[in-house]
């Protein structure tokens, strides 16, 4: 189970995105499953069309910014979207009304002891997953403590996987890969390439840094997969090179260069400095990484080292506008 957390401004815009068809007509039977109060009392009433009536629920989440003490914020909505994995069962919306509690408790937005948290309510509008609306006012006028909120979000999804039976994930330990963003994905579904460039970049680089045994052998593994590379050099010491970047030959802006990713922004553990650690680990100066091992054994301890860290699951903690996604 994965939660991302976002910030946006309005609440009831974000909430007619969430009840509305969705941008490929993905949306179905949207609804509350949980709330700062009942959601059944909270639920939208329907229009003569069928359509809900967004004002009174978007009202309600917006009244505590009034009486916010202090500047307001340029972002008052939290919006955290929470999705479990493919192959889970579908989860009741009694069980998502837990989940979406948990993290509220466990963020510190909105405590199952405090009835003075913020107003908030989970939109469910298909089976694996939920939308949390949130606007950033305690209803006692305070404002509410927003730090490490991600982190907070990874371990309530944690539990809820442990309560629920659900697939494990990693935790929130800031070395997990970077996933694509919408636009990456959507470009590769528009070209008709299988994954996007980010996916296979990360797999080809994860491949070459598991079976190389030196910095040299790495990067030659890496051209002969096909793979562009180009080296970053130090500005005080000109021939020593202290990054790498990779892209693809077919993955270019509209002018015809290359689009780059550094190995920061494939994995955090595919940067030169953490794979030459490795590789002098693999050599037999570091116990963690298979030291006194024989060569090939070094490299295989490598290797199933970096493809758990490059393929790992999760993100790192991306702000983006809240309204739709």
């Amino acid at each position: 189970m994965i939660g991302k957390v976002l910030r946006g401004t309005n609440a009831g815009r974000l909430l007619y995105y969430l009840y509305g068809p969705g941008r490929a007509n993905e949306h179905t039977d949207p609804h509350l499953v949980a709330g700062f109060a009942d959601p059944a009392e909270l639920e939208p009433e329907r229009r003569p069309g069928g359509s809900p009536d967004l004002r009174r629920l978007a009202g309600l989440l917006a009244q505590p910014l009034a009486a916010l003490a202090g500047p307001g914020y340029g972002k008052p909505v939290w919006h955290c979207a929470v999705r479990a994995a493919p192959e889970d069962r579908v989860l009741s919306d009694a069980e998502w009304e837990q989940v979406a509690a948990g993290i509220m408790d466990r963020t510190g937005l909105a405590p199952e002891d405090d009835d003075m948290g913020v107003r908030w309510v989970a939109v469910r509008h298909a089976d694996d997953h939920i939308h949390i609306v949130a606007t950033l006012a305690c209803q006692d006028g305070t404002r509410p403590k927003v730090w490490n909120d991600y982190y907070k979000v990874r371990e309530a999804c944690q539990e809820a996987e442990r309560r629920c039976g659900l697939r494990s994930t990693a935790p929130a330990d800031r070395t997990a890969a970077r996933r694509p963003a919408r636009a990456e994905t959507e470009q590769a579904a528009r070209r008709g390439w299988a994954e996007a460039p980010r996916v296979t970049l990360r797999r080809e680089v994860c491949t070459a840094a598991a079976g190389a045994g030196t910095e040299q052998e790495f990067f030659t593994r890496l051209h002969q997969a096909g793979v562009l590379v180009r080296h970053r050099r130090s500005t005080t010491s000109p021939g020593e090179v202290t990054g790498y970047a990779v892209g693809l030959p077919h993955h270019t802006t509209k002018d015809g260069g290359v689009i780059w990713y550094g190995g920061g922004k494939l994995a955090p553990d595919l940067t030169l400095p953490k794979l030459r650690a490795r590789w002098t680990g693999a050599a037999g100066h570091d116990p963690a990484s298979g030291a006194g091992l024989p060569g090939p054994a070094a490299r295989a301890h490598v290797a199933r080292g970096a493809c758990e860290w490059a393929l790992a699951e999760g993100s790192g903690p991306r702000k983006r506008s809240a309204e739709g996604g």
